[in-house]
């Protein structure tokens, strides 16, 4: 069977990427906690572009795919979409909208902890981001954060339309609009982040034993613990540790990265560990920056998964 098009439905985003030497448990007293007000002093400030969708569709591309991107942004966002295209991401599905680029602001601590808010603005113009082109046709579909309303139309769109699901909810588990529980239900693969994990169990109403024997597999990601792969077609838990960066200035936006490297690894059939070994990969390069879009190329990925894992892979 040939290889699938993949079509990615995100948040494009323009971010202000801060971060402070500080740590947050040392500045929060948990007996204040309902009164917080806190005020680190930051190191680093960097506005860059991002969005998880974005960020997904940018790193895939850095590997050779050519995703599609089907997102909305405003009319500010240009010269991004610009930037997109030139990396080889089709563009042509994105919707300009008359509201401004959806902008996430988030602060990191020393230890890699992340405070952030996210604007939606051109984000909630969503109507018109729908699967129905891809009907009948061999894509795999991926539904990433962005307007909830829009995530859920889009999953029963994928039941409707027979095509196979990437649901990779992330800071949407905490929407009370996000329908989680119809999303994993039709998940071919569901992304998680250790914390997403247990705010969708709470909301799903599940366990994350019941989660692993329902979906086919299920990534979650572990920040430097690295990641494990599991689910209903997963014999075993895979225990997939961090590959080594060179340095580490910035955690915002390993975790999208982690996942186009995965995904091309998936899509191209490869066995699971080797999948989460090249996403390990593409999230040690977006850690060494500051910034959600690295710059490096095949070569550099083919090295260091090389180094960390001891064996060759072809990009």
């Amino acid at each position: 069977m040939d290889k699938p098009q993949i079509v990615i439905c995100g948040s494009v985003a323009i971010d202000r990427i801060m971060s402070s030497s500080r740590r947050y448990k040392d500045l929060i007293t948990p007996d204040n906690i309902e009164v917080l007000s806190i005020s680190p002093l930051l190191d680093n400030l960097q506005n860059s572009p991002g969005g998880i969708g974005a960020n997904i569709a940018y790193n895939l591309a850095l590997l050779g795919e050519q995703p599609v991107l089907l997102c909305s942004v405003g009319p500010d966002a240009k010269d991004y979409v610009q930037l997109l295209s030139d990396k080889g991401i089709d563009t042509s599905r994105i919707h300009v909208s008359a509201m401004a680029t959806a902008s996430f602001n988030v602060i990191s601590d020393s230890d890699g902890n992340q405070v952030g808010g996210f604007y939606p603005g051109a984000m909630s113009d969503s109507e018109s981001l729908r699967f129905e082109p891809w009907k009948g046709q061999n894509i795999l579909a991926m539904v990433s954060a962005h307007d909830p309303v829009a995530m859920n139309h889009q999953v029963t769109e994928c039941l409707n339309y027979g095509l196979p699901l990437i649901y990779d909810p992330g800071q949407q588990v905490t929407h009370p609009a996000t329908d989680l529980a119809a999303g994993v239900d039709a998940a071919k693969v569901l992304f998680v982040n250790e914390y997403e994990l247990g705010i969708l169990c709470e909301k799903a109403v599940t366990s994350p034993e019941d989660l692993r024997a329902k979906v086919p597999i299920m990534i979650t990601t572990l920040g430097k613990n690295g990641s494990v792969i599991e689910g209903q077609q997963v014999a075993e838990p895979l225990q997939i540790p961090i590959a080594t960066p060179s340095r580490v200035v910035d955690p915002t936006g390993a975790g999208d990265a982690y996942r186009a490297g995965f995904l091309y690894g998936y899509l191209r059939q490869w066995d699971l560990r080797k999948c989460g070994q090249l996403g390990a990969v593409m999230g040690s390069f977006v850690v060494e920056q500051q910034g959600t879009q690295g710059q490096f190329n095949k070569q550099d990925v083919a090295r260091r998964y090389r180094d960390n894992f001891n064996e060759e892979v072809e990009l």
